[in-house]
């Protein structure tokens, strides 16, 4: 459940806002009606940060592991394209 305060009220319930964010409720700050920012926990900050392994981390990490030709993938993608000329098409 989110909990959205305008900023005018946010000045007026910090306390209260921060303890909901603590407690891992999603706090919403509005300005004119319209969502300008969330006020998050630092657990839930970190969560969202986490590290994260790189595609090609991990890519050269799968290489390491298997060979190419033991999950049968081509090393070249050339030979997957369709080298004709297309359809034909009047405008």
């Amino acid at each position: 459940m989110t909990h959205t305060y305008s900023i005018a009220e946010a000045r007026a319930r910090l306390r209260t806002i921060v303890d909901q964010a603590e407690a891992g409720l999603e706090v919403e700050l509005t300005r004119r009606g319209k969502p300008v920012a969330v006020v998050l926990s630092c657990r839930e900050l970190e969560r969202l940060r986490g590290k994260r392994i790189r595609f090609r981390d991990a890519y050269s990490s799968f290489l390491d592991k298997y060979s190419l030709d033991e999950v049968d993938l081509e090393q070249e993608v050339s030979s997957v394209r369709d080298a004709t000329a297309g359809r034909t098409v009047s405008l």
